[in-house]
């Protein structure tokens, strides 16, 4: 299933009804992608507003994109609490290419990137998700709550971007996981992920500002964190547990100050 929904106007795509919680703020005009089952014609369409060009060199290009997949993590950074919240956004002159991508994590606990579906947190959920990408996935650690900001890749300066989308594992509950986007202080609205439609579990939200700025992303992944015996809803639980994937945004562009 695909849903694409223009908030105040673009003649090239068709109209839904966006409800007000969650939903777009008032006067914000927003291009809204979400899907689940078969999210690649959703990806792609998304990935077309962002720039068609994917760019990973620290070098900015200004019709380009940028992705995170997780799957080039270090085995030091995997299956445990230690990951960086700079690790996309490293400031070292000698880091890798790969490393400065201008994302910067703001977790209210630690970040996980995991390759075993979490399985030592519970045998359980080894069969409970599944990575988009082959074959890590992610979450934050004791809440379900994940903040994103954007600085210039490479650099400590402070970014915006444009869109920004997130892939889900397993969300088996429509509302609960949202992907809220702030223009500093001020929010240009909540936008919600759908629950699975197929064994897969993938679910797709990406949005995108044409006369916006976006200094920072609030993800909700379910209604619960991770947890030894907590069981999801899909198995006979009561808290709907999601996991996250691949991250796609436009380029990093930085903020403009003014004389």
């Amino acid at each position: 299933m695909v849903t694409m929904a223009t908030a105040i106007g673009c003649k090239k795509n068709s109209y839904v009804n966006i409800p007000t919680t969650p939903g777009r703020a008032p006067n914000v005009e927003a291009t809204f992608v979400n899907a689940s089952g078969n999210i690649k014609n959703a990806l792609e369409q998304f990935r077309h507003m962002l720039g068609d060009s994917l760019n990973t060199k620290p070098n900015a290009d200004p019709a380009g994109r940028r992705e995170v997949n997780w799957d080039a993590v270090p085995a030091a950074f995997t299956n445990n609490a230690n990951f960086p919240f700079d690790f996309f956004n490293s400031t070292d002159p000698d880091a890798p290419a790969g490393r400065k991508r201008g994302l910067l994590l703001l977790p209210a606990s630690d970040f996980r990137v995991d390759s075993s579906n979490f399985s030592d947190i519970d045998a359980n959920y080894v069969k409970q998700f599944q990575a988009f990408s082959p074959k890590r996935t992610f979450v934050s650690l004791g809440t379900n709550i994940t903040m994103v900001s954007f600085r210039v890749p490479g650099s400590s300066f402070d970014a915006t971007v444009k869109g920004f989308g997130v892939i889900f594992s397993d969300v088996d509950v429509d509302y609960n996981t949202t992907v809220e986007y702030f223009n500093g202080n001020k929010s240009l609205g909540i936008f919600s992920a759908p629950k699975r439609s197929d064994p897969a579990g993938f679910s797709f939200v990406g949005v995108f500002f044409p006369n916006d700025l976006i200094t920072s992303v609030k993800i909700t992944a379910g209604n619960g964190s991770l947890a030894q015996g907590l069981k999801d809803v899909s198995d006979g639980g009561y808290k709907d547990l999601v996991v996250m994937d691949d991250f796609l945004y436009s380029e990093p562009k930085a903020v403009k100050v003014a004389l």
